[in-house]
């Protein structure tokens, strides 16, 4: 008869151990909610800088000519486009990495903010950036009439175009992945 080996029980002491040490890796998540608060603060400096942008587009909107109206637009959508990064970053990035948020005691709380996975913040985060990089391109278009500088044009237009080949790569990745 040969003998059965005797069944393997890790070490109580080391076990202790490595319970500590995932606490302590798990627990280390709540280092990022100062970020997110970090990003609150730099919204309202942009809600800031968006009122001052505003309060100068009101004033100057009498004497302005349409391309003039037209980029004063552009310029607040913009700095709105931001804005909205900034609350995709903050909702998406604590939910994920931090801690769950529970909507329930908010009635009118957007339902995509609890529903956004890594995948979907990455394509969200990109998408902003190929809209903010279009209105950027938009907004040099518009003025090739008083200063126009082919270079600089040829490098906000294939800045734009590796946005938007980007986002489609990531796009076609994420659904890949998703299919296997």
């Amino acid at each position: 008869m040969s003998e059965q080996p005797a069944p393997y029980r890790p070490n109580p002491h080391l076990k202790r151990v490595e319970h500590g040490l995932e606490s302590v890796l798990f627990n280390s998540r709540w280092l990022l909610a100062p970020f997110y608060l970090g990003l609150v603060v730099s919204l309202a400096v942009l809600m800031l800088k968006f009122m001052m942008m505003l309060w100068e587009f009101i004033l100057h909107a009498a004497a302005a000519k349409e391309s003039d109206i037209i980029l004063g637009v552009l310029s607040l959508i913009d700095v709105s486009l931001t804005g909205n990064l900034i609350l995709i970053v903050v909702f998406s990035g604590y939910e994920n990495f931090v801690s769950k948020i529970d909507p329930g005691a908010h009635p009118d709380w957007p339902e995509w903010m609890t529903k956004v996975d890594f995948a979907g913040l990455k394509q969200k985060l990109l998408a902003s950036i190929v809209a903010i990089s279009a209105i950027q391109v938009l907004k040099a278009f518009m003025n090739l009439d008083s200063t126009f500088d082919a270079q600089k044009m040829g490098w906000l237009v294939g800045i734009h175009i590796v946005f938007v080949v980007s986002a489609l790569i990531l796009a076609l990745s994420d659904r890949w992945g998703s299919d296997h």
